[in-house]
């Protein structure tokens, strides 16, 4: 188990971390999202003892990590898979943590099969590819066969073959009653691996929820409408106040109405529906919405009208 309590952190006149608390139990994967600059790999860092916080706590089972008695074999961490000597293979670079633990050489071989990188564990880590790269700092990771993982963007640079992995791998390891708090700018893939959020922005707590519960608070209620007539049913619904959309097949994307509401507006008008499905929100879309506030940095969109400013960097 992780345990934040009123945790802040304070660079210069940027307060990165404000006052946080969140708990992230085992057996299951705990997403951590926010905007860049929200703060995620500052908390990250004030987990793993690696900067100092200004007030607050944070422990692993209980403990601060620099007072952990053989760290690695408790807390696994990828914060920056390019922390490596270039010069040193593979297989060198997990000996050298190995050694420093007391670990067997046996559990290098192990890691270095586990992330799929027997055949090159040879070879100088500085000729890997990004994808390779996050498959040692995985492995190193896992090195100490922990039960508190902590990896910040795991799956920056994987394939889709080497996403899919560790997907199923996250969530074997919780399975096994293990803690995992994983943070990632993918809501598509975090949508598919996480059961839990901690999602923050500019240093605060936003949510700290299901996936689920974190998607139904969306405001957006969103109906698909398959109709014969659709122009006539789009002069109905936008009568009545809603906003209508088509999608790329003709269908009618309709918010602002409810669909038993659009049912009755269809039947009043003697209207026949072919569909009528509503579509909750995305991950991505409930994010987005729920975080527009507490993005730090905005890029800015040229159109023939002027210059529009839209959301950046939110992923």
């Amino acid at each position: 188990m992780i345990e934040v309590r009123d945790l802040s952190k304070r660079y210069g006149d940027k307060l990165a971390v404000d006052h946080l608390s969140f708990t992230v139990e085992s057996n299951r994967v705990t997403g951590f999202l926010g905007p860049n600059g929200a703060g995620k790999s500052t908390t990250m860092r004030l987990i793993l003892g690696l900067d100092r916080p200004q007030s607050g706590t944070a422990t692993i089972d209980g403990k601060p990590y620099n007072r952990l008695h053989d760290p690695l074999r408790q807390v696994g961490a990828l914060l920056e898979a390019r922390a490596v000597h270039t010069g040193r293979s593979a297989y060198n670079h997990l000996l050298y943590l190995a050694q420093t633990q007391g670990l067997p050489r046996s559990r290098v071989d192990a890691v270095l099969e586990l992330v799929g990188l027997t055949e090159v564990a040879r070879k100088r880590a500085g000729g890997f590819s990004l994808g390779m790269g996050q498959r040692l700092g995985i492995a190193a990771a896992m090195l100490g066969d922990p039960r508190v993982l902590i990896l910040d963007e795991p799956v920056n640079g994987l394939d889709p073959e080497g996403i899919l992995w560790i997907r199923n791998l996250l969530k074997a390891l919780a399975a096994e009653g293990r803690t995992i708090f994983v943070s990632s700018h993918l809501m598509s893939e975090m949508a598919l691996t996480a059961e839990h959020l901690i999602v923050i922005g500019r240093g605060k707590l936003i949510a700290d929820t299901g996936v689920q519960e974190f998607v139904e608070r969306s405001s957006k209620r969103l109906v698909l409408v398959r109709a014969p007539h659709p122009d006539e049913l789009t002069a109905e619904l936008t009568g009545a106040g809603g906003e209508v959309s088509r999608d790329g097949d003709g269908a009618l994307l309709v918010t602002g109405i409810e669909a038993p509401r659009i049912g009755e507006l269809a039947s009043a008008a003697g209207l026949v529906l072919h569909e009528l499905t509503p579509q909750r929100a995305s991950l991505e879309e409930a994010f987005m919405e729920l975080t527009s506030g507490s993005v730090e940095f905005h890029t800015t969109v040229a159109t023939a009208d002027g210059t529009v400013e839209s959301p950046g960097g939110a992923l």
